[in-house]
């Protein structure tokens, strides 16, 4: 059960496939647009209720509760060598001239 003011995450659906834009990618416009969104809980609820939350911004939005304290994963992925060289390359660029 998660209280009133937790840390949370939820899911909503803003687009279903079908209401989605026919200019799109094909791959793209086969899946619903999805957000998920982090907040405070504004009532107490359980996992699977729909609920809002007050996000760190101040608005208020609606979802699907899915977590409670939820950690930020996502990363930048591997390292590409070719990027890795463009910051010493241009220092040595500027400093040359």
């Amino acid at each position: 059960m998660a209280k009133r003011g937790d840390w949370v995450k939820i899911h909503a659906i803003v687009l279903r496939a079908e209401e989605r834009s026919p200019h799109l990618p094909q791959d793209t416009k086969k899946v619903p647009l999805e957000m998920w969104v982090n907040g405070f809980l504004r009532e107490d609820a359980k996992i699977g209720d729909e609920v809002q939350v007050s996000t760190l911004s101040g608005r208020i939005v609606s979802g699907t509760l899915v977590e409670v304290n939820p950690r930020y994963t996502h990363d930048f992925g591997d390292p590409i060598a070719e990027l890795l060289k463009i910051g010493p390359n241009l220092k040595r660029i500027l400093e040359e001239n």
